[in-house]
């Protein structure tokens, strides 16, 4: 039977490895972090020997997969050409520090296409990471950008599933791609995962616009906002808007037992990581 892999995101305060074995510490075999800082436009130089020890951090402590997550500034489909540059310059940097780091996944919010048609934007954000990707070669690795679908706020891409599958689509021919899906977007963006009857109902909507072997990722949040509000907002594990039902039912979910689980919850007081993960190790056992 596959072992689920459940973790959460986690700082790289002391050197990137740090991260595996702060994983390890609170009982996740899987984790997210960023590969530089979320809020920099350069993207950091990964160090053959940080790398190195990732690597075998990962390997000693059965921490698979590595997820990174691309920071918040990248806009694809900017109708700024100005953002736009910077977002494809600062991506091609988040994809190569992910190869060096032996990542098996980069996420990316696919961006704003205020300014534009939705239609205009896709085929934006399609083309800036074409050219993001030109000429690095992903033979010999089971490396995917997955496109994370949003909380549907107005002008955001990807706020449903057919827009996340369109871009996917258009991306399948140009780079390795698949799809993270979080549980907190789908919630605000209208989807029902709480019920159980909405919750098959929403797999199948997954099932026939983006396929569900294509969702490499669920991120495991809890709501604070109300269904079909927009609002992302983050919460602990079954204490908000969702509950810890629907987290249990993803968690045995066959049909996705491919995924790994990560949370994205707060870190309000010391130990929230570690009860975060235990909630989900729970639910997943129970």
């Amino acid at each position: 039977m596959q072992k689920l892999r459940i973790g959460i995101h986690l700082s790289t305060s002391g050197g990137v490895y740090k991260a595996a074995e702060r994983a390890h510490e609170i009982g996740a075999n899987t984790f997210q972090i960023f590969s530089s800082s979320p809020r920099m436009w350069r993207a950091s130089k990964v160090k053959p020997e940080d790398a190195a020890k990732l690597k075998e951090a990962c390997r000693m402590y059965d921490c698979d997969p590595v997820v990174i997550h691309v920071s918040y500034l990248v806009n694809v489909c900017s109708q700024s050409e100005e953002v736009r540059a910077k977002s494809i310059t600062a991506f091609r940097g988040e994809v190569e520090s992910a190869l060096a780091l032996g990542a098996r996944y980069l996420v990316l919010h696919p961006g704003s296409w205020k300014g534009m048609t939705r239609d205009e934007g896709l085929a934006l954000a399609a083309e800036s990471i074409a050219k993001a990707t030109e000429s690095i070669d992903f033979s010999g690795t089971d490396f995917q950008i997955l496109i994370e679908n949003t909380a549907g706020a107005e002008f955001s891409l990807g706020g449903s599933f057919e827009q996340v599958g369109e871009l996917v689509s258009r991306l399948k021919k140009i780079v390795p791609v698949g799809v993270c899906l979080d549980t907190c977007h789908t919630h605000v963006a209208g989807y029902d995962i709480v019920s159980a009857e909405g919750y098959e109902e929403t797999v199948a909507l997954i099932k026939n616009t983006i396929g569900l072997k294509t969702v490499r990722v669920w991120h495991m949040n809890d709501a604070k906002a109300t269904r079909g509000s927009k609002l992302d907002r983050h919460d602990h594990i079954g204490e908000g808007t969702i509950g810890a039902e629907p987290f249990r039912r993803l968690l045995h979910d066959r049909r996705f037992a491919h995924c790994a689980f990560i949370a994205e919850t707060p870190v309000d007081e010391e130990g929230d990581d570690a009860r975060n993960v235990a909630a989900l190790r729970g639910l997943a056992a129970g």
